[in-house]
C-alpha cells in the first residue's frame, strides 16, 4: 500500500512559485528524506502533508485516503518541528500525554501510553522532569515520543536536529532511524544536511527551485546524480567538475577513451562537463598523469589536496599516508568507471542519472 503520494502539487506565495508541479510516492514504512538548499521548497511541500499550508493545486493521499480536503487535526499525521515545541511548565509525563488528554483518552489509557514511549525513548527516568531540566537530546526524543504517543498514519519532521551539537545530532539521527524502524510508520524527514540524508534515508527526494530534481536512494543519488546539481549539491569535499570535450574518439583532457554512448556520436561532442569525485582520484608514482599540488589540508584520518592539472583544479581525498606538499610535482590515476558525463548546457547527466 501507498504510504503517501503527491499528485502534482504546486504552491505560490504572492508572485513566488515555491512548487512547481512536484509529484511522488511512498511505500508504507518508507523513510523519506527531503533534501535541498534553503527556499527549495521542502518545508512547505511538509506543511502542505500536514495540512498547515493549502497547495494551489494538487492533490494528498496518506495511506490510500485523499486527505488535502481534510482538516489538519484529521489527516493523523504528526509534525515534529526543530524548536520541539514542548510546554516548559509542564512535566515530561504531561508533555507526552497531552495529545492523548486532548482527545478524550482515558486516564488508565494514557498513563499506559506513556509509560510504553517512555521505556522505548529512555525517558522512563524523566518522567518527573521540565524540559529545563533536560539536555537537547532528551528534549527532542520528549518531542518524537509526543508524535509517537498519537500512533498516527506518517511522521513528517521539520529539520529536527538542526538546533543539536554535532555530535548529538549523530546519536539522534541513528535513533530516529531505529524508531521509524521499530513502528513501520512512513516517515518524511526535512533537512538541508546531506549527511543526515545520506544516513538516514531509504530514499532521497532532492530538490531545487520547487522541483524534485532526483528520487533515488542514497546511492544512487551520489553515484549516479541526474544532472550538474544533484552531483555538486551531494559530496564532501565537492565533485570535480572540468570541462571537456571527445575528440577523434578520446576524451579531453584525460586522453581515454569514453563510453561507448559517448564515443559514437558522430563528430565527437565539442562541450561537456566532466565530474568526477575527490576519492575517484588515486596519488600514485605510476600514475599516468602529472600534476602541481596547490594546497594540502591534513584533517587526521585523512588529507585534501587541490591539483594544478592542465589548468584545472582537481581535488584530491585519500586517507592519511603521505602527505604531499605545496609546489610538489605528484602523479596520479583516475577511476575510469567513476568518471560522469553532463551536457554543458543543461546540466544533464549525459549517460542517465538513476530516477
Amino acid at each position: 500500500m501507498s504510504g503517501l503520494l503527491l499528485k502534482n502539487v504546486s504552491k505560490r506565495f504572492d508572485s513566488t512559485l515555491v512548487l512547481d508541479d512536484v509529484s511522488l510516492e511512498l511505500s508504507a514504512g518508507e523513510l523519506l528524506v527531503l533534501l535541498g538548499p534553503s527556499g527549495c521548497g521542502k518545508s512547505t511541500l511538509l506543511r502542505i502533508i500536514s495540512g498547515l499550508e493549502e497547495a494551489d493545486h494538487g492533490e494528498v493521499h496518506i495511506n490510500g485516503k485523499r486527505v488535502d480536503l481534510l482538516r489538519p487535526r484529521d489527516r493523523n499525521v504528526a509534525l515534529v518541528f526543530q524548536n520541539y515545541s514542548l510546554y516548559p511548565h509542564m512535566t515530561v509525563a504531561k508533555n507526552l500525554a497531552f495529545p492523548l488528554k486532548i482527545s478524550g483518552l482515558k486516564k488508565a489509557e494514557i498513563d499506559s501510553r506513556v509509560r510504553q514511549v517512555a521505556e522505548m525513548l529512555d525517558l522512563r527516568d524523566r518522567l518527573k522532569d521540565r524540559p529545563g531540566q533536560l539536555s537537547g537530546g532528551q528534549r527532542q526524543r520528549v518531542a518524537l515520543g509526543r508524535a509517537i504517543i498519537r500512533e498516527p498514519s506518517i511522521f513528517l519532521l521539520d529539520e529536527p536536529l538542526s538546533n543539536l551539537d554535532a555530535d548529538l545530532r549523530v546519536r539522534m539521527r541513528r535513533e530516529i532511524v531505529a524508531i521509524q524502524k521499530r513502528l513501520g510508520k512512513t516517515m518524511v524527514h526535512v533537512t538541508h544536511d546531506q549527511a543526515e540524508a545520506l544516513t538516514m534515508a531509504d530514499r532521497i527526494a532532492l530538490l531545487h527551485e520547487g522541483r524534485i530534481v532526483q528520487l533515488a536512494t542514497p546511492e544512487d543519488l551520489y553515484r549516479r546524480p541526474a544532472n550538474v546539481f544533484a552531483a555538486t549539491f551531494v559530496g564532501v569535499p565537492k565533485i570535480n567538475l572540468i570541462d571537456g570535450s571527445i575528440r577523434d574518439s578520446r576524451l579531453v583532457p584525460f586522453g581515454i577513451i569514453p563510453p561507448r554512448e559517448l564515443s559514437s556520436t558522430a563528430g565527437g561532442i565539442a562541450d561537456l562537463k566532466i565530474g568526477l569525485r575527490p576519492e575517484a582520484i588515486q596519488l600514485s608514482g605510476n600514475g599516468d598523469y602529472s600534476a602541481e599540488v596547490v594546497s594540502s589540508e591534513y584533517l587526521g584520518d585523512h588529507y585534501v589536496a587541490t591539483l594544478d592539472f592542465q589548468g584545472c583544479r582537481l581535488t584530491v581525498s585519500k586517507l592519511t599516508g603521505e602527505i604531499p606538499t605545496i609546489g610538489q610535482t605528484v602523479r596520479f590515476g583516475i577511476d575510469k568507471e567513476a568518471l560522469l558525463y553532463f551536457d554543458a548546457g543543461t546540466g544533464r547527466n549525459l549517460l542517465g542519472g538513476s530516477d
